[in-house]
């Protein structure tokens, strides 16, 4: 793990943006700067933080580490689904096939937490699905839950959405939908079994899929964007759980939700000017994105300090 003080320093080389000129389409998502060269996408993820669909900052080395788990990920579950992977020329950028993007997130849910704990508190639905009364906060669910939204723009907020209404308002075909539920539901089998392998429960992740069309109109489904990352996922604690959701305590989180709880501690929930978020505390949040990082692979993350955007670019000048 990269120490405390070595973290500080990066704070000055932060990766917000970058640019490369003559590399193609531009669209800037929420941590991802993404290009289009002919039938290939490059993705290159910066170190920006976003809660509640909103850019806050950047933390130093996040974007290597969301790449860099991502890669395990892809690699440990294509025995389930093939990827968009096609190469990482550098540890913030991954070169993928160009698909058709799927307009929905589908997010799979095996604990009442976030989002969904926040809902159903309130008294709504999730997703359409209706859970039984008298739950409690960070309670196991009987199975996981498939609960999709709306992919929303950059500085919008996504929208929960029913299975039902995914298909009937047209946003996916039935068959195409039904395909993507098994395979969302197999890869969290999967990633749930794993993770607790080293001592972790997955809560709840976000999966995106897209297709890819061959010349004589084939359509696969292809896992795409990122998958089972700090920031599409949820992880707790394994060996704690039981006794701290029995006290009524938070489980031991290894994700961003600490950083939601943050900003709504401050009244913040994704309207208006987020607050400023203090240096010791992007810190933090690289630490504990490093923890993850850890655990998950059971490898040692290390980096150099300094800014990674030259080194971006010149290993981006060989793709036209």
């Amino acid at each position: 793990m990269v120490p405390r003080d070595a973290i500080a320093k990066q704070l000055a080389f932060t990766l917000g943006a970058i640019d490369v000129p003559g590399l193609g389409g531009k669209y800037e998502g929420k941590v991802r700067d993404c290009y289009t060269v002919g039938d290939r996408r490059v993705l290159i993820a910066s170190d920006r933080l976003s809660a509640f669909d909103v850019v806050l900052t950047t933390i130093p080395f996040k974007g290597r580490m969301l790449t860099e788990l991502a890669a395990y990920w892809f690699e440990q579950t294509s025995h389930i689904i093939r990827n968009h992977v096609l190469e990482y020329p550098h540890p913030n950028v991954v070169i993928t096939r160009e698909v058709e993007i799927i307009p929905v997130e589908v997010i799979v849910r095996n604990y009442l937490a976030g989002s969904a704990w926040r809902d159903y508190e309130a008294g709504r639905a999730i997703s359409g699905i209706e859970l039984p009364k008298g739950m409690k906060k960070a309670q196991q669910l009987d199975s996981p839950l498939i609960t999709p939204s709306t992919k929303a723009a950059k500085g919008s907020h996504d929208t929960p959405i029913s299975s039902d209404e995914v298909v009937s308002s047209g946003l996916v075909e039935k068959s195409l939908w039904e395909e993507v539920c098994a395979a969302a539901l197999q890869l969290f089998t999967f990633g749930s079994k794993k993770a607790a392998e080293r001592g972790l429960l997955l809560v709840d992740t976000k999966f995106e899929f897209g297709v890819l069309r061959s010349g004589t109109g084939r359509a696969e489904l292809l896992l795409a964007d990122e998958v089972l990352t700090q920031d599409s996922s949820r992880y707790w604690i394994a060996d704690s759980y039981q006794e701290r959701f029995d006290a009524g305590e938070d489980p031991l989180m290894l994700d961003k939700e600490f950083v939601r709880r943050w900003l709504i501690e401050r009244g913040y929930m994704g309207d208006g000017t987020p607050p400023t978020i203090p240096d010791d505390f992007r810190v933090d949040v690289s630490l504990r994105y490093m923890d993850a990082y850890e655990k998950i692979t059971g490898s040692t993350f290390t980096s150099e300090i300094g800014s990674p955007a030259a080194a971006i670019a010149e290993v981006l000048k060989e793709v036209r």
